[in-house]
This record gives structure tokens, C-alpha cells and sequence, in this order.
């Protein structure tokens, strides 16, 4: 593959009016992407749905000048781009039909994992929601399993941290270049993720994050993925969104259950009553639907001792880490501290990585 075809095709990408479904028709036309821009004007309004506006945006110099100085800021900050053509493009987004010509990576993911799981819920997850989505993540750990998400608050965060924290491969797609992290507060896990996985998005550099763009991420989080799983999500909203790509894509889509009265179970408990997608209750059930055998056992990960806990917190922490589980009232006992106190300091732990809550007002470490 000629290294211009990268160049070229960013070239197109950079071009307004051409989408990734008409590029791709455009290259198969005229054979490579530097065949699209020495192709004859007339020549191109012959294709079908090509039409005089979009081969004279084609024809402005700039499309050509702003991939060049965009390849030269890539170098200088280890920006991989992968043209969707080259053998090391997502093979799962190949198939899509609407997949980006250009995609742009940093990190050490070979971005064409074995099995590719794509987790999505609310921003607003709930104590449920949060602790069924850690143990998801950590059941899919001897699986090998790739974890894909958006960086986004809720659902995307915590299965981006639970899968660094066991030592599974992360991928994180973003609705904005790579010059940047939203939202700012992820931005040291996205940092960390890249030693064992990757940041990937389709824009470039000095674009900003909005509201369409992360709509147009959630396709490539449905379409990197062997299926997709919805942990939470209310009536309407971007998980929802990734769920209905996901099935135009003809991939599997599985949504956790909840109670008929939480809003945050009314998107998931829709998938499933109107069957488009699989109950799961837990990671052996995602598992099993999937027809995965059983990997090598891989060497337990040794936790990251929390360096930033309080004086409290590290005491609770050291209280609940003598016995197998505790009950709340119990900890709070031991603690010497009111219920009210200890409840809180447990919800900070939890979001820290560092307890997960069981039922009855149980606690464990992780």
C-alpha cells in the first residue's frame, strides 16, 4: 500500500460534502485515493450520486495542505493513522459500510483484538449500575477480552478503569482529536490506558468536542465490537443510540435488566422486551451467548495500592480488608464512626476502585 494513499485519503476526509460512505465509492471508482484527485472532473460526475458541488470542493488546495500539515503534527506527537485499507485498520469496522477512511490511534493496541466488547450505559450510573459493571469487566478478565468504550462519566470510565486495573487490554474512543482529553477530568487513565491499549477517534487535531461528534463516535464503538453490552440507560441517549448501531451492523447487543421503576433500567429493559437485545445477568451469561471457550488463566493482577485515599478512608479500607465482607452497621462499629459517615466514605472507596458494594449492605475489597 503506497504511503500516499494515507495522505490522499486524509485529503478526501478533509474535503466537506464527502462523507465516508461516498469516498469509499469514490476510491473504488478510480482505484486509490490519488486516483480520486488526477481523476477528470467529468469523469467523476459520471458516478452515481457524485454531482458538480462536491467535485468542486474536491478540487480546493487546501484539502491537500491541511492533510500534510495534519501528517506533520502526527509525527511529532506519535499519532498513528490508519487508512482503511491498510491491513492494521479494525478488520471489525472494515465491514461497516459507513467506517472512517481515515482513523487516527495512540496507545499499543493492535486495534484488531480477538474479542472485542464494547460497554456503554449513563453518565448518571447508579450504585447498581456501578458495581454490576466492575463485575463484568473483571469476569471477562480470563477471557482475554478487549474492553471498548467512550471515556466517557458512568458506564465508560468505570469499564475503562476496571479493565486497567486487571490488566485487559482498553480501548477508548474519542468524539474529538487527539490533542486533547474530554472530559478533562479522565485524562490521567487515558494517559495510562495507552500502555495496554488505545485512544482512537476519526477527527483531527484541533476538534473540539460537540454533540453530533460523539453521536458519530458511538458508531465505531458499535462497530469495533463483537457485541455490545448496555448496562444502564433511561428512555432516551447515546447508549441507546450504540445499541441501534450495533444491530444495523448485525452485531449481538446485550443489556442488563432492572426494576420497572428505575429510570435508568427503562432503555435496557426496552432492548429486551422489544428482543432486540440479550438479558445478562453476568459476565458467564455474555459468555456463554457468545459461544467463547475458555482461555489460559492468566496470572492474577496485583492490584495498585490507592495512594490518595484520607485518613478515614485508608481506615475503613484497612477495617473491611481484615475480613472476607462487612455489613455496613458493622464497619461503622468498628470504625467508631455514625452510619451516615461510613456510607459516605464507602461511596468515595467505591469510586476509587477500591470496595465494591454486595447485597444487604455488604461490603468487600476489590
Amino acid at each position: 500500500m503506497s504511503p500516499e494513499s494515507l495522505l490522499y485519503a486524509m485529503a478526501l476526509q478533509h474535503a466537506s460534502s464527502v462523507g465516508d460512505v461516498t469516498a469509499k465509492k469514490l476510491i473504488s471508482h478510480c482505484g486509490s485515493p490519488e486516483e480520486v484527485f488526477k481523476e477528470k472532473a467529468s469523469n467523476l460526475l459520471k458516478i452515481d450520486g457524485i454531482g458538480s458541488t462536491l467535485v468542486a470542493q474536491l478540487n480546493l488546495p487546501d484539502n491537500l495542505r491541511a492533510a500534510e500539515a495534519e501528517l506533520k503534527y502526527m509525527e511529532r506527537a506519535g499519532v498513528r493513522g490508519l487508512y482503511f485499507q491498510y491491513p492494521a485498520y479494525p478488520q471489525y469496522l472494515k465491514h461497516c459500510i459507513d467506517g472512517p477512511i481515515v482513523l487516527f490511534a495512540k496507545g499499543n493496541s493492535t486495534l484488531n483484538p480477538r474479542r472485542p466488547i464494547s460497554i456503554v450505559g449513563t453518565r448518571s450510573l447508579s450504585a447498581h449500575g456501578f458495581a454490576f459493571c466492575r463485575a463484568l469487566v473483571e469476569g471477562l478478565a480470563l477471557s482475554k477480552a478487549t474492553i471498548i468504550s467512550g471515556l466517557a462519566y458512568g458506564a465508560d470510565i468505570v469499564a475503562h478503569k476496571t479493565a486497567f486495573e486487571n490488566g485487559m487490554e482498553t480501548i477508548a474512543c474519542l468524539g474529538h482529536g487527539l490533542d486533547r482529553i474530554y472530559p478533562p477530568d479522565h485524562t490521567q487513565i487515558a494517559n495510562e490506558l495507552q500502555d495496554n491499549g488505545a485512544l482512537l477517534t476519526e477527527y483531527w487535531s484541533k476538534t473540539a468536542s460537540m454533540n453530533k461528534s460523539f453521536v458519530r463516535r458511538n458508531r465505531i464503538i458499535a462497530g469495533l465490537s463483537q457485541a455490545t453490552v448496555v448496562i444502564e440507560s433511561g428512555a432516551k441517549g447515546g447508549s441507546l443510540i450504540t445499541a441501534e448501531m450495533a444491530l444495523q451492523y448485525n452485531r449481538e447487543v446485550f443489556a442488563v435488566p432492572g426494576r420497572p421503576t428505575d429510570r435508568g433500567s427503562l432503555g435496557t429493559n426496552r432492548l429486551i422486551m422489544s428482543q432486540k437485545a440479550q438479558m445478562i445477568c453476568s459476565a458467564e451469561d455474555l459468555i456463554y451467548w457468545l459461544g467463547w471457550e475458555p482461555e489460559e488463566a492468566l496470572k492474577p493482577v496485583q492490584k495498585a495500592l490507592f495512594i490518595d485515599l484520607t485518613e478515614q478512608e485508608k481506615l475503613l479500607y484497612d477495617c473491611l480488608k481484615e475480613s472476607d465482607k462487612e455489613h455496613l452497621d458493622q464497619l461503622a462499629l468498628k470504625c467508631k464512626m455514625t452510619t451516615h459517615q461510613t456510607a459516605s466514605l464507602l461511596l468515595e472507596l467505591e469510586l476509587k476502585g477500591a470496595i465494591r458494594p454486595l447485597p444487604g449492605k455488604l461490603f468487600e475489597v476489590i
